[in-house]
Protein backbone atom coordinates (compact mmCIF):
# COMPACT_ATOMS: atom_id res chain seq x y z
CA UNK A 1 0.00 0.00 0.00
CA UNK A 2 1.42 3.36 -1.18
CA UNK A 3 0.80 6.32 0.89
CA UNK A 4 1.48 9.84 0.15
CA UNK A 5 4.96 11.12 1.69
CA UNK A 6 2.84 14.16 3.22
CA UNK A 7 2.21 13.86 6.63
CA UNK A 8 -0.77 16.49 5.82
CA UNK A 9 -2.20 14.54 3.09
CA UNK A 10 -1.92 11.18 5.27
CA UNK A 11 -3.42 13.39 8.44
CA UNK A 12 -6.45 14.93 6.17
CA UNK A 13 -7.35 11.26 4.84
CA UNK A 14 -6.85 9.59 8.18
CA UNK A 15 -9.69 11.80 9.53
CA UNK A 16 -11.76 11.00 6.49
CA UNK A 17 -11.96 7.87 7.64
CA UNK A 18 -12.23 7.75 11.32
CA UNK A 19 -15.26 9.96 10.86
CA UNK A 20 -17.23 8.19 8.76
CA UNK A 21 -16.42 9.33 5.47
CA UNK A 22 -17.34 7.08 2.86
CA UNK A 23 -17.09 8.90 -0.37
CA UNK A 24 -14.67 11.00 -2.12
CA UNK A 25 -15.48 12.97 -5.30
CA UNK A 26 -11.67 14.06 -6.82
CA UNK A 27 -11.63 16.41 -9.72
CA UNK A 28 -8.46 15.66 -11.57
CA UNK A 29 -4.70 18.27 -10.71
CA UNK A 30 -1.68 18.17 -9.99
CA UNK A 31 -1.36 20.30 -6.15
CA UNK A 32 -4.11 17.85 -5.37
CA UNK A 33 -1.63 14.80 -5.86
CA UNK A 34 -0.87 13.93 -2.44
CA UNK A 35 -4.45 13.94 -1.59
CA UNK A 36 -5.43 11.56 -4.63
CA UNK A 37 -3.23 8.84 -3.56
CA UNK A 38 -3.89 8.65 -0.05
CA UNK A 39 -7.06 8.37 -0.65
CA UNK A 40 -6.54 5.31 -3.25
CA UNK A 41 -4.47 3.72 -0.75
CA UNK A 42 -7.63 3.17 1.13
CA UNK A 43 -9.71 0.30 -0.45
CA UNK A 44 -12.93 1.41 2.34
CA UNK A 45 -13.59 4.32 0.56
CA UNK A 46 -15.34 5.00 -2.74
CA UNK A 47 -13.59 7.26 -5.28
CA UNK A 48 -15.56 9.17 -8.25
CA UNK A 49 -13.50 11.31 -10.61
CA UNK A 50 -15.18 13.91 -11.94
CA UNK A 51 -13.28 16.94 -14.06
CA UNK A 52 -16.15 19.75 -13.45
CA UNK A 53 -15.64 21.34 -10.08
CA UNK A 54 -19.26 22.87 -10.60
CA UNK A 55 -20.81 19.47 -11.43
CA UNK A 56 -18.50 17.29 -8.96
CA UNK A 57 -19.53 19.50 -6.00
CA UNK A 58 -23.32 19.23 -6.80
CA UNK A 59 -22.60 15.29 -7.34
CA UNK A 60 -21.48 14.72 -3.66
CA UNK A 61 -24.27 17.11 -2.54
CA UNK A 62 -26.50 14.63 -4.14
CA UNK A 63 -25.38 11.83 -2.54
CA UNK A 64 -24.64 13.39 0.91
CA UNK A 65 -28.57 14.32 0.28
CA UNK A 66 -29.43 10.33 -0.34
CA UNK A 67 -27.02 9.11 2.16
CA UNK A 68 -27.29 11.31 4.88
CA UNK A 69 -23.72 11.22 5.60
CA UNK A 70 -20.68 13.33 4.66
CA UNK A 71 -19.26 13.13 1.46
CA UNK A 72 -15.53 14.38 0.88
CA UNK A 73 -14.19 16.67 -2.49
CA UNK A 74 -11.23 16.72 -3.48
CA UNK A 75 -9.96 19.54 -5.73
CA UNK A 76 -6.31 21.85 -7.20
CA UNK A 77 -5.85 24.87 -6.33
CA UNK A 78 -6.84 28.29 -8.31
CA UNK A 79 -10.09 29.06 -9.78
CA UNK A 80 -10.96 24.91 -9.34
CA UNK A 81 -12.41 25.72 -5.66
CA UNK A 82 -14.37 28.59 -6.85
CA UNK A 83 -16.00 26.33 -9.30
CA UNK A 84 -17.67 24.45 -5.70
CA UNK A 85 -19.02 27.75 -4.25
CA UNK A 86 -22.85 27.22 -5.73
CA UNK A 87 -22.88 23.30 -3.82
CA UNK A 88 -21.36 24.81 -1.02
CA UNK A 89 -23.86 27.50 -0.65
CA UNK A 90 -26.59 25.20 -1.37
CA UNK A 91 -25.56 22.82 1.32
CA UNK A 92 -25.22 25.21 3.94
CA UNK A 93 -28.58 26.09 3.40
CA UNK A 94 -29.94 23.06 3.29
CA UNK A 95 -27.58 21.18 5.82
CA UNK A 96 -26.19 18.30 3.96
CA UNK A 97 -22.64 17.11 5.01
CA UNK A 98 -19.37 18.25 2.94
CA UNK A 99 -15.89 18.22 3.31
CA UNK A 100 -14.18 20.34 1.17
CA UNK A 101 -10.98 20.08 0.34
CA UNK A 102 -8.92 22.22 -1.56
CA UNK A 103 -5.41 21.89 -2.51
CA UNK A 104 -3.34 24.83 -1.91
CA UNK A 105 0.19 26.21 -2.41
CA UNK A 106 1.96 27.05 0.21
CA UNK A 107 1.81 31.07 1.66
CA UNK A 108 5.16 32.35 0.40
CA UNK A 109 3.62 31.57 -3.48
CA UNK A 110 0.61 33.74 -2.85
CA UNK A 111 -0.01 36.85 -4.61
CA UNK A 112 3.50 36.89 -6.26
CA UNK A 113 2.53 35.79 -9.51
CA UNK A 114 3.05 32.09 -9.16
CA UNK A 115 0.28 30.17 -11.55
CA UNK A 116 -2.87 28.97 -10.96
CA UNK A 117 -3.02 30.96 -7.45
CA UNK A 118 -5.75 32.69 -5.79
CA UNK A 119 -5.99 34.09 -1.81
CA UNK A 120 -8.19 30.59 -0.82
CA UNK A 121 -7.86 30.95 3.29
CA UNK A 122 -11.75 31.24 3.81
CA UNK A 123 -12.98 31.53 0.54
CA UNK A 124 -16.29 30.51 0.99
CA UNK A 125 -16.79 32.42 4.82
CA UNK A 126 -20.18 33.33 4.37
CA UNK A 127 -21.50 29.73 3.24
CA UNK A 128 -19.28 27.66 5.69
CA UNK A 129 -20.13 25.79 8.82
CA UNK A 130 -15.99 25.37 9.49
CA UNK A 131 -13.07 26.82 7.53
CA UNK A 132 -9.40 26.66 8.88
CA UNK A 133 -6.52 26.68 6.98
CA UNK A 134 -3.72 23.63 7.90
CA UNK A 135 -0.12 23.84 7.77
CA UNK A 136 2.55 21.35 6.55
CA UNK A 137 4.87 22.03 8.81
CA UNK A 138 3.29 22.07 11.86
CA UNK A 139 1.23 18.36 12.01
CA UNK A 140 0.09 18.83 15.63
CA UNK A 141 -1.87 21.88 15.45
CA UNK A 142 -3.79 19.53 12.55
CA UNK A 143 -5.14 17.10 14.53
CA UNK A 144 -6.69 20.02 16.83
CA UNK A 145 -8.34 21.48 13.70
CA UNK A 146 -9.20 18.70 12.07
CA UNK A 147 -11.25 17.18 15.15
CA UNK A 148 -12.75 20.36 15.80
CA UNK A 149 -13.67 20.85 11.75
CA UNK A 150 -15.91 17.12 11.70
CA UNK A 151 -16.58 17.85 15.46
CA UNK A 152 -18.88 20.90 14.11
CA UNK A 153 -20.46 18.47 11.28
CA UNK A 154 -21.84 16.39 14.49
CA UNK A 155 -23.47 19.74 15.67
CA UNK A 156 -24.52 21.57 12.54
CA UNK A 157 -24.95 19.22 9.47
CA UNK A 158 -23.23 21.42 6.51
CA UNK A 159 -20.10 21.93 4.10
CA UNK A 160 -16.95 22.43 6.08
CA UNK A 161 -13.76 23.74 4.18
CA UNK A 162 -10.03 22.71 4.71
CA UNK A 163 -7.94 24.33 2.88
CA UNK A 164 -4.41 22.46 2.69
CA UNK A 165 -1.60 23.66 1.32
CA UNK A 166 1.34 21.58 -0.11
CA UNK A 167 4.91 22.61 -1.14
CA UNK A 168 6.32 20.07 -4.22
CA UNK A 169 7.75 17.75 -3.83
CA UNK A 170 3.44 16.10 -4.59
CA UNK A 171 4.29 12.94 -6.04
CA UNK A 172 6.73 11.00 -3.64
CA UNK A 173 4.85 7.90 -1.84
CA UNK A 174 6.57 5.79 0.83
CA UNK A 175 5.02 2.81 2.51
CA UNK A 176 4.58 4.14 5.93
CA UNK A 177 1.71 5.50 7.56
CA UNK A 178 2.72 8.36 9.65
CA UNK A 179 -0.60 9.29 11.14
CA UNK A 180 -1.75 8.52 15.22
CA UNK A 181 -4.49 7.36 15.05
CA UNK A 182 -5.55 7.54 18.50
CA UNK A 183 -5.30 11.17 18.25
CA UNK A 184 -8.69 11.13 16.38
CA UNK A 185 -11.60 11.73 18.74
CA UNK A 186 -14.64 9.44 18.87
CA UNK A 187 -17.02 10.94 15.89
CA UNK A 188 -20.60 9.99 17.47
CA UNK A 189 -23.59 11.37 15.53
CA UNK A 190 -26.09 12.98 17.33
CA UNK A 191 -29.54 11.44 17.58
CA UNK A 192 -32.83 11.38 19.88
CA UNK A 193 -31.15 9.12 22.75
CA UNK A 194 -28.44 11.79 23.16
CA UNK A 195 -29.74 14.95 22.47
CA UNK A 196 -30.78 17.52 25.54
CA UNK A 197 -34.72 17.65 25.73
CA UNK A 198 -36.07 20.82 26.85
CA UNK A 199 -36.83 21.97 30.32
CA UNK A 200 -40.33 20.99 30.97
CA UNK A 201 -41.20 23.50 32.88
CA UNK A 202 -40.64 26.15 30.11
CA UNK A 203 -42.51 24.01 27.98
CA UNK A 204 -45.24 23.52 30.11
CA UNK A 205 -46.51 27.69 29.53
CA UNK A 206 -45.79 26.80 26.03
CA UNK A 207 -48.50 23.94 26.13
CA UNK A 208 -51.11 25.65 27.92
CA UNK A 209 -51.19 28.43 25.36
CA UNK A 210 -51.40 25.58 22.85
CA UNK A 211 -54.33 23.80 24.81
CA UNK A 212 -56.27 27.13 24.59
CA UNK A 213 -55.81 27.81 21.08
CA UNK A 214 -58.84 27.05 18.75
CA UNK A 215 -56.56 27.84 15.49
CA UNK A 216 -52.85 26.23 15.23
CA UNK A 217 -51.08 25.64 12.45
CA UNK A 218 -48.33 23.26 11.95
CA UNK A 219 -46.70 23.59 8.46
CA UNK A 220 -43.67 21.50 7.19
CA UNK A 221 -40.60 22.52 4.73
CA UNK A 222 -38.14 20.58 3.53
CA UNK A 223 -37.36 16.98 5.40
CA UNK A 224 -36.13 13.83 4.98
CA UNK A 225 -38.61 10.99 5.50
CA UNK A 226 -39.31 9.99 8.93
CA UNK A 227 -41.79 7.04 10.17
CA UNK A 228 -41.14 8.32 13.65
CA UNK A 229 -41.74 12.22 12.03
CA UNK A 230 -44.80 10.55 9.71
CA UNK A 231 -46.08 9.21 13.29
CA UNK A 232 -46.05 11.99 15.17
CA UNK A 233 -48.01 14.49 12.53
CA UNK A 234 -50.26 11.75 12.45
CA UNK A 235 -51.22 11.40 16.21
CA UNK A 236 -51.22 15.39 16.21
CA UNK A 237 -54.26 15.57 13.52
CA UNK A 238 -56.10 14.02 16.12
CA UNK A 239 -56.95 17.23 17.37
CA UNK A 240 -59.62 19.49 15.33
CA UNK A 241 -58.36 22.05 16.27
CA UNK A 242 -55.01 21.59 14.47
CA UNK A 243 -54.31 21.61 10.65
CA UNK A 244 -50.67 20.50 9.07
CA UNK A 245 -49.31 21.77 5.99
CA UNK A 246 -46.93 19.95 4.04
CA UNK A 247 -45.22 20.29 0.92
CA UNK A 248 -44.27 17.53 -1.49
CA UNK A 249 -40.55 17.68 -0.49
CA UNK A 250 -41.44 17.56 3.13
CA UNK A 251 -41.96 13.56 2.39
CA UNK A 252 -44.24 12.88 5.07
CA UNK A 253 -48.28 12.63 3.42
CA UNK A 254 -51.89 11.95 5.05
CA UNK A 255 -55.44 12.50 4.02
CA UNK A 256 -55.87 15.08 6.46
CA UNK A 257 -52.75 16.81 5.85
CA UNK A 258 -53.16 20.10 3.09
CA UNK A 259 -50.29 18.41 0.76
CA UNK A 260 -50.70 20.64 -1.76
CA UNK A 261 -50.51 23.56 -0.73
CA UNK A 262 -50.70 26.41 -3.35
CA UNK A 263 -53.81 24.40 -5.04
CA UNK A 264 -55.73 24.96 -1.87
CA UNK A 265 -54.60 28.76 -0.87
CA UNK A 266 -54.34 30.53 -3.91
CA UNK A 267 -57.23 32.22 -4.46
CA UNK A 268 -57.60 33.16 -1.01
CA UNK A 269 -57.50 36.84 -0.91
CA UNK A 270 -56.51 38.80 2.93
CA UNK A 271 -59.70 38.92 3.48
CA UNK A 272 -60.50 35.11 2.76
CA UNK A 273 -57.64 34.39 4.61
CA UNK A 274 -58.92 35.60 7.86
CA UNK A 275 -61.25 32.50 8.29
CA UNK A 276 -57.59 30.11 8.10
CA UNK A 277 -55.15 32.65 9.73
CA UNK A 278 -53.22 30.55 12.67
CA UNK A 279 -53.52 32.00 16.16
CA UNK A 280 -50.18 29.89 16.35
CA UNK A 281 -47.92 28.73 13.51
CA UNK A 282 -45.97 25.95 14.23
CA UNK A 283 -42.87 25.40 12.19
CA UNK A 284 -39.95 23.10 10.92
CA UNK A 285 -37.92 21.54 8.41
CA UNK A 286 -36.04 23.26 5.69
CA UNK A 287 -37.23 26.15 3.01
CA UNK A 288 -41.18 26.10 2.05
CA UNK A 289 -41.82 26.39 -2.17
CA UNK A 290 -45.28 28.07 -1.46
CA UNK A 291 -44.42 32.13 -1.71
CA UNK A 292 -48.53 32.46 -1.73
CA UNK A 293 -48.42 31.00 2.01
CA UNK A 294 -45.76 32.98 2.57
CA UNK A 295 -47.24 36.38 1.64
CA UNK A 296 -50.30 35.05 3.60
CA UNK A 297 -48.59 34.66 6.86
CA UNK A 298 -46.42 37.94 6.77
CA UNK A 299 -49.25 40.18 6.12
CA UNK A 300 -51.48 38.34 8.42
CA UNK A 301 -49.47 36.93 11.16
CA UNK A 302 -50.40 34.59 13.77
CA UNK A 303 -50.43 36.01 17.37
CA UNK A 304 -47.51 32.80 18.33
CA UNK A 305 -44.71 31.51 15.72
CA UNK A 306 -42.60 28.64 17.12
CA UNK A 307 -40.17 27.38 14.99
CA UNK A 308 -38.67 23.70 16.07
CA UNK A 309 -34.92 23.80 14.54
CA UNK A 310 -31.73 22.04 16.14
CA UNK A 311 -29.34 25.02 14.94
CA UNK A 312 -31.65 28.00 13.67
CA UNK A 313 -34.27 30.11 14.41
CA UNK A 314 -36.13 30.88 11.33
CA UNK A 315 -37.94 34.07 11.10
CA UNK A 316 -39.57 32.92 7.51
CA UNK A 317 -42.73 34.57 8.40
CA UNK A 318 -41.24 37.94 9.93
CA UNK A 319 -43.45 36.89 13.29
CA UNK A 320 -41.05 34.43 15.00
CA UNK A 321 -41.63 34.64 18.90
CA UNK A 322 -40.27 31.28 20.12
CA UNK A 323 -37.05 28.90 19.22
CA UNK A 324 -37.18 25.28 20.32
CA UNK A 325 -33.40 24.44 19.64
CA UNK A 326 -34.16 20.51 19.62
CA UNK A 327 -34.91 18.37 17.35
CA UNK A 328 -38.64 17.87 15.43
CA UNK A 329 -38.76 14.18 16.72
CA UNK A 330 -37.55 15.08 20.74
CA UNK A 331 -39.38 18.11 20.17
CA UNK A 332 -43.23 16.21 19.80
CA UNK A 333 -42.10 13.11 21.88
CA UNK A 334 -41.88 15.86 25.01
CA UNK A 335 -44.69 18.68 23.38
CA UNK A 336 -47.91 15.49 23.75
CA UNK A 337 -47.33 14.68 27.35
CA UNK A 338 -48.10 18.34 27.93
CA UNK A 339 -51.07 18.92 25.23
CA UNK A 340 -54.96 18.62 25.34
CA UNK A 341 -57.08 18.42 22.20
CA UNK A 342 -59.43 21.74 22.11
CA UNK A 343 -62.75 21.26 20.60
CA UNK A 344 -63.04 23.28 16.92
CA UNK A 345 -63.97 23.66 13.76
CA UNK A 346 -60.73 24.83 12.49
CA UNK A 347 -59.63 21.81 10.60
CA UNK A 348 -62.49 20.80 9.00
CA UNK A 349 -62.80 24.39 7.67
CA UNK A 350 -59.19 23.51 5.67
CA UNK A 351 -59.96 19.95 5.23
CA UNK A 352 -63.56 21.42 3.39
CA UNK A 353 -61.76 23.79 1.32
CA UNK A 354 -59.14 20.89 0.22
CA UNK A 355 -61.70 18.91 -0.91
CA UNK A 356 -63.53 21.94 -3.37
CA UNK A 357 -60.34 23.27 -4.69
CA UNK A 358 -59.11 19.27 -5.65
CA UNK A 359 -62.86 18.97 -6.97
CA UNK A 360 -61.96 22.05 -9.24
CA UNK A 361 -58.48 20.62 -10.15
CA UNK A 362 -59.49 17.71 -11.13
CA UNK A 363 -62.10 18.83 -13.38
CA UNK A 364 -59.75 21.75 -14.82
CA UNK A 365 -57.02 19.09 -15.59
CA UNK A 366 -59.15 16.45 -17.18
CA UNK A 367 -60.60 19.12 -20.34
CA UNK A 368 -56.80 20.82 -19.98
CA UNK A 369 -54.92 21.14 -23.64
CA UNK A 370 -51.61 19.41 -23.91
CA UNK A 371 -49.36 21.76 -21.89
CA UNK A 372 -46.96 21.90 -18.62
CA UNK A 373 -49.55 21.27 -16.51
CA UNK A 374 -51.18 18.37 -18.36
CA UNK A 375 -47.58 16.57 -18.68
CA UNK A 376 -47.52 16.90 -14.69
CA UNK A 377 -51.01 14.93 -14.56
CA UNK A 378 -50.00 12.35 -16.70
CA UNK A 379 -46.35 11.47 -14.90
CA UNK A 380 -47.87 11.88 -11.54
CA UNK A 381 -50.31 8.84 -12.84
CA UNK A 382 -47.87 6.75 -14.22
CA UNK A 383 -44.13 7.29 -12.16
CA UNK A 384 -44.47 3.84 -10.35
CA UNK A 385 -44.08 3.34 -6.24
CA UNK A 386 -40.78 3.60 -3.69
CA UNK A 387 -38.71 5.60 -6.31
CA UNK A 388 -36.59 8.82 -5.21
CA UNK A 389 -37.95 11.53 -7.61
CA UNK A 390 -35.06 14.71 -7.75
CA UNK A 391 -37.47 18.23 -9.12
CA UNK A 392 -35.36 20.85 -10.75
CA UNK A 393 -36.26 24.46 -9.83
CA UNK A 394 -38.22 27.22 -11.41
CA UNK A 395 -41.46 26.25 -12.66
CA UNK A 396 -40.74 22.12 -12.36
CA UNK A 397 -41.28 22.40 -8.73
CA UNK A 398 -43.81 24.96 -8.45
CA UNK A 399 -45.90 22.81 -10.92
CA UNK A 400 -45.05 19.62 -8.88
CA UNK A 401 -46.00 21.25 -5.45
CA UNK A 402 -49.77 21.70 -7.28
CA UNK A 403 -50.19 17.41 -7.28
CA UNK A 404 -50.61 14.64 -4.78
CA UNK A 405 -47.46 12.36 -4.85
CA UNK A 406 -48.83 9.28 -2.85
CA UNK A 407 -47.01 6.33 -3.78
CA UNK A 408 -44.45 5.85 -0.68
CA UNK A 409 -41.98 7.86 -2.65
CA UNK A 410 -38.89 10.05 -2.05
CA UNK A 411 -38.68 13.22 -3.33
CA UNK A 412 -36.25 15.85 -2.97
CA UNK A 413 -34.85 19.51 -4.69
CA UNK A 414 -32.47 21.74 -4.08
CA UNK A 415 -34.05 24.25 -2.02
CA UNK A 416 -31.57 25.76 0.12
CA UNK A 417 -30.63 28.72 -2.74
CA UNK A 418 -33.15 27.27 -5.18
CA UNK A 419 -30.92 27.75 -8.24
CA UNK A 420 -31.49 25.58 -11.49
CA UNK A 421 -27.52 25.42 -11.73
CA UNK A 422 -26.56 21.65 -10.17
CA UNK A 423 -29.80 20.01 -10.47
CA UNK A 424 -28.94 17.85 -12.81
CA UNK A 425 -25.74 16.76 -11.35
CA UNK A 426 -27.17 16.48 -7.78
CA UNK A 427 -29.77 13.83 -9.48
CA UNK A 428 -27.01 12.20 -10.94
CA UNK A 429 -24.96 12.09 -7.15
CA UNK A 430 -28.91 10.49 -5.75
CA UNK A 431 -28.91 8.18 -8.73
CA UNK A 432 -25.09 6.54 -7.67
CA UNK A 433 -25.96 6.83 -4.33
CA UNK A 434 -29.73 4.93 -4.51
CA UNK A 435 -30.09 1.18 -4.25
CA UNK A 436 -33.04 1.90 -6.28
CA UNK A 437 -34.60 4.11 -9.20
CA UNK A 438 -33.88 7.28 -9.28
CA UNK A 439 -36.22 9.60 -11.68
CA UNK A 440 -34.95 13.61 -12.08
CA UNK A 441 -37.84 15.83 -13.39
CA UNK A 442 -36.28 18.96 -15.05
CA UNK A 443 -37.18 22.17 -17.19
CA UNK A 444 -34.88 22.55 -20.37
CA UNK A 445 -32.89 25.55 -19.44
CA UNK A 446 -32.13 23.72 -15.95
CA UNK A 447 -30.98 20.92 -17.73
CA UNK A 448 -28.91 22.75 -20.28
CA UNK A 449 -27.24 24.89 -18.19
CA UNK A 450 -25.86 21.61 -16.14
CA UNK A 451 -25.24 19.05 -19.08
CA UNK A 452 -21.88 18.15 -17.72
CA UNK A 453 -23.47 16.39 -15.39
CA UNK A 454 -24.21 13.68 -17.46
CA UNK A 455 -20.06 13.62 -18.11
CA UNK A 456 -19.32 10.91 -16.37
CA UNK A 457 -18.64 6.80 -15.89
CA UNK A 458 -20.90 6.36 -13.22
CA UNK A 459 -24.78 6.76 -13.95
CA UNK A 460 -26.72 3.89 -13.47
CA UNK A 461 -28.93 2.46 -15.97
CA UNK A 462 -31.59 2.38 -13.89
CA UNK A 463 -31.26 6.46 -13.74
CA UNK A 464 -34.42 8.09 -15.61
CA UNK A 465 -34.67 11.82 -16.83
CA UNK A 466 -37.84 14.02 -18.16
CA UNK A 467 -36.83 17.08 -19.53
CA UNK A 468 -39.59 18.82 -20.00
CA UNK A 469 -38.63 21.18 -22.91
CA UNK A 470 -41.22 24.57 -23.49
CA UNK A 471 -38.37 26.13 -25.24
CA UNK A 472 -36.58 28.35 -23.13
CA UNK A 473 -37.93 30.15 -19.13
CA UNK A 474 -41.74 29.86 -18.98
CA UNK A 475 -42.05 30.58 -15.65
CA UNK A 476 -41.18 34.47 -17.22
CA UNK A 477 -44.19 34.06 -18.48
CA UNK A 478 -46.44 33.50 -15.24
CA UNK A 479 -44.77 35.86 -13.38
CA UNK A 480 -46.04 39.35 -13.17
CA UNK A 481 -43.60 41.95 -14.86
CA UNK A 482 -41.13 39.69 -17.31
CA UNK A 483 -44.19 40.56 -20.35
CA UNK A 484 -44.58 43.90 -19.71
CA UNK A 485 -40.96 45.38 -20.26
CA UNK A 486 -40.65 44.49 -23.96
CA UNK A 487 -37.26 42.44 -23.13
CA UNK A 488 -38.97 39.23 -22.24
CA UNK A 489 -36.28 37.82 -25.10
CA UNK A 490 -33.78 37.77 -22.47
CA UNK A 491 -35.77 36.73 -19.08
CA UNK A 492 -36.76 33.57 -21.63
CA UNK A 493 -33.77 32.69 -22.96
CA UNK A 494 -35.50 31.20 -26.27
CA UNK A 495 -33.31 28.56 -27.87
CA UNK A 496 -33.95 25.49 -30.23
CA UNK A 497 -31.95 23.18 -28.36
CA UNK A 498 -32.87 19.38 -27.88
CA UNK A 499 -31.21 16.51 -25.98
CA UNK A 500 -30.58 14.36 -28.44
CA UNK A 501 -26.94 14.85 -29.17
CA UNK A 502 -26.34 15.14 -25.76
CA UNK A 503 -27.97 11.65 -25.39
CA UNK A 504 -26.08 9.96 -27.77
CA UNK A 505 -22.47 11.61 -26.57
CA UNK A 506 -23.15 10.12 -23.03
CA UNK A 507 -25.19 6.93 -24.16
CA UNK A 508 -28.35 7.62 -23.10
CA UNK A 509 -31.63 6.00 -24.48
CA UNK A 510 -33.25 9.12 -26.20
CA UNK A 511 -37.30 9.21 -27.08
CA UNK A 512 -39.17 12.49 -27.50
CA UNK A 513 -43.16 13.58 -27.17
CA UNK A 514 -44.90 16.51 -28.25
CA UNK A 515 -48.32 15.22 -27.56
CA UNK A 516 -50.56 13.84 -24.84
CA UNK A 517 -50.98 10.38 -26.82
CA UNK A 518 -47.58 9.82 -27.46
CA UNK A 519 -46.66 10.65 -23.70
CA UNK A 520 -49.15 8.57 -22.27
CA UNK A 521 -47.48 5.47 -24.30
CA UNK A 522 -44.05 6.24 -23.63
CA UNK A 523 -44.73 6.46 -19.58
CA UNK A 524 -46.58 3.14 -19.31
CA UNK A 525 -42.78 1.31 -20.14
CA UNK A 526 -40.28 4.10 -19.49
CA UNK A 527 -39.62 2.74 -16.17
CA UNK A 528 -39.40 -0.59 -17.08
CA UNK A 529 -35.48 -2.10 -16.72
CA UNK A 530 -33.25 -1.35 -19.45
CA UNK A 531 -29.41 -1.45 -20.57
CA UNK A 532 -29.01 1.94 -20.84
CA UNK A 533 -30.18 5.26 -18.68
CA UNK A 534 -32.94 6.80 -20.57
CA UNK A 535 -33.88 10.40 -21.02
CA UNK A 536 -37.50 11.39 -22.55
CA UNK A 537 -38.15 14.94 -23.75
CA UNK A 538 -41.67 16.57 -24.01
CA UNK A 539 -41.81 19.16 -26.37
CA UNK A 540 -44.56 21.76 -24.78
CA UNK A 541 -46.17 24.62 -26.41
CA UNK A 542 -44.27 28.06 -25.00
CA UNK A 543 -47.08 29.78 -26.35
CA UNK A 544 -50.01 28.73 -24.41
CA UNK A 545 -48.40 26.74 -21.11
CA UNK A 546 -48.57 29.51 -19.40
CA UNK A 547 -52.34 30.62 -20.16
CA UNK A 548 -53.33 27.14 -19.36
CA UNK A 549 -51.72 27.70 -16.06
CA UNK A 550 -53.28 30.99 -15.05
CA UNK A 551 -56.89 29.68 -16.11
CA UNK A 552 -56.02 26.98 -13.88
CA UNK A 553 -55.80 28.98 -11.15
CA UNK A 554 -58.80 31.31 -11.99
CA UNK A 555 -60.44 28.06 -12.26
CA UNK A 556 -59.57 27.25 -8.60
Amino acid sequence: MEHSQKILAQQVVSACLSFDVERVVISPGSRNAPLIIEFNAFDNIKKYSIVDERSAAFFALGMAQKTRKPVALVCSSGSALLNYYPAIAEAFYSKIPLVVITADRPKHLIDIGDGQTIRQEYVYQNHICFSANLDELNSEINYDILNTAFDTLKSRPGPIHLNVPFDEPLYKTTIEHLVEKSRWLKYKEETLLTETPLEVDELEKFAEIWNTATRKMVLLGVSKSDAMLQTQLEHIIKDPSVIVLTENTSNVTHLQFINSIDQAIFPLTDELFDTYRPEILLTFGGMVVSKKIKQLLRKNPPKQHWHVDRVEAMNTYHCLTKHFAVSPTLFFSQFFFLTKSKSSDYQQKWLQLKQRRALKHQEYIERATFSDLKVFDSINRYVPEHISIQFSNSSIIRYAQLFTWSKNLEIACNRGTSGIDGSTSTAVGVAVANKGQTLFITGDLSFFYDSNALWNSYIPISFRIIVINNGGGGIFRFIPGPTTTHTLDYFETPHQLTAENLCKTHQISYESVSDIVSLEEKLRIFFNDSKQAKLLEIFTPKETNAEILKAYFNNL
